[in-house]
């Protein structure tokens, strides 16, 4: 057994696993002695690792170059398609991206991490695909700070503790003071702002999405840090924001 990131016991032949087939999405594919020598392993083990994945689907060898296999697909697409609020929310988004012209993004929070679990690109010249299915601490990002305001203390502190508050730019903050000031506004005005905290020159505004007593995510809107601090533009997006999200929640309450 080994020690997992959570301070948990884990079992050394899972984390192999996952670490060989994490290597092999940042590599975009690798052989076995590339790997073997990334992961600080033995050839013959990750040659049997990969055997595995292949034999289940979710590796595939091409000429001796080993890549992710589309079971990862497959899989994905299920996990993506039980959250209630990703069916509640593909329309709101859409829509709200087409009014304001900017990137829309549905994130939802899991172990304390924020995920780009849909999103929508308005008028930007984007590649949806590189951002939907990304991780971001949840500080750092307007959705995730939104979610953040809504959990007790004793649930943030926990997150803080696992997850630290790593700096993405030189705006992120990386205060838990300062982090408890900003959430605190939060709850006061109904939407967090990130002003260039994980992207240098992207700005953005996120609003908790709440059904039944349970928060099933946020909703952000973002773009150019130009266009959001020229006159009333965030105030206008704000209002645009929070009522694409009372349309989530009502299609939260009907389906």
């Amino acid at each position: 057994m080994e020690r997992g990131a959570a301070g948990g016991e884990t079992v050394g032949s899972d984390e192999t696993l996952f670490a060989i087939a994490e290597q092999l999405r940042e590599s975009d594919g690798a052989g076995v002695t590339e790997l073997a020598d990334r992961l600080g392993l033995a050839k013959s083990s990750v040659h049997k690792h990969l055997r595995t994945m292949v034999e289940h689907g979710y590796a595939v060898n091409r000429d001796g170059t080993y890549h992710v296999g589309l079971e990862f697909f497959r899989v994905g697409e299920y996990t993506r398609d039980r959250y209630e609020v990703y069916h509640a929310a593909k329309g709101p988004v859409d829509a709200l991206a087409a009014e304001t012209g900017e990137m829309v993004w549905l994130i939802v929070e899991e172990n304390g991490r924020a995920m780009y679990l849909y999103g929508s690109r308005g008028d930007a010249e984007i590649s949806l695909e590189s951002i939907v299915g990304t991780w971001r601490h949840l500080h750092v990002n307007s959705g995730g700070k939104a979610i953040l305001a809504t959990l007790p203390e004793t649930e943030i502190e926990r997150i803080l503790d696992r997850h630290g508050l790593p700096m993405r730019t030189e705006n992120t903050v990386t205060d838990r003071e300062e982090l408890r000031a900003e959430l605190a506004a939060v709850r006061e005005r109904g939407y967090a702002v990130n002003r260039g905290e994980d992207v240098e020159g992207l700005h953005a505004l996120g609003a908790p999405i709440r059904h039944d007593g349970v928060v099933h995510g946020a909703l952000a809107v973002a773009g150019a840090a130009r266009r959001f601090t020229r006159d009333d533009r965030e105030t206008d997006l704000a209002e645009h924001l929070l009522t694409a999200v009372d349309d989530v929640e009502v299609n939260l309450a009907y389906q």
